[in-house]
């Protein structure tokens, strides 16, 4: 079923695109929320008339649009994240951490307009945000594990400790043989006499 979007719908089109939908999904929820209307001959006559007419605010849009994305030129994101002892993180880093984050740093973003999926790892991945459909700026994510020093210097003393215990072990065991040669060379000895 063709549909004319009414608003922009993220992950499926932006505003006056015309959009194939299932048929539940077009007649169940876009047409009575008001999102969209039936794609018929006369609407998309309509729609192409009404985008000549406003071609010049697009244009504005647009423009808008641009400017709020160079505020994000040259920003990258570290985001601290509690982590289990395998690497994998405790919940995971979505797009409202991400909006979050960019809060922080004065960069006010709706965390519908952030396209990523959940990271759910330590490591660099990369959000998309979407100004307008001819403006998206990846934004780089690197997630860092918030005990970085206390995990690794434990993990190094343990380390450390079973090292030590397996030394000792060694020498524990060559003492041990050393007392038995003895103790048979003892035995030995009486008996030659």
């Amino acid at each position: 079923m063709e549909i004319i979007l009414k608003e922009d719908i993220i992950g499926l089109g932006f505003k006056n695109d015309i959009v194939n939908v299932k048929s539940g999904y077009g007649r169940n929820y876009l047409i009575p929320s008001g999102k969209g209307v039936i794609a018929s001959e006369s609407a998309k006559k309509v729609l192409a008339e009404n985008l000549k007419q406003q071609a010049h605010k697009l244009a504005a849009i647009l423009a808008a649009a641009e400017k709020e994305a160079e505020a994000l030129n040259g920003v990258s994101l570290e985001i601290p994240a509690k982590v289990s002892a395998t690497g994998v993180l405790y919940g995971s880093v979505n797009a409202g951490i991400v909006a979050e984050e960019l809060a922080k740093k004065g960069i006010n973003v709706d965390r519908k307009q952030i396209l990523m999926k959940d990271i759910k790892t330590v490591g660099e991945y990369v959000a998309t945000v979407v100004y307008h459909k001819e403006v998206k700026v990846e934004v780089p994510v690197t997630v860092l594990a918030e005990n970085d020093g206390a995990a690794e210097k434990p993990a190094e003393e343990v380390k450390a400790e079973a090292e030590s215990a397996a030394a000792e072990e060694a020498l524990d065991s060559q003492a041990s043989a050393v007392e038995a040669v003895v103790e048979e060379n003892e035995a030995e000895a009486p008996a030659a006499e």
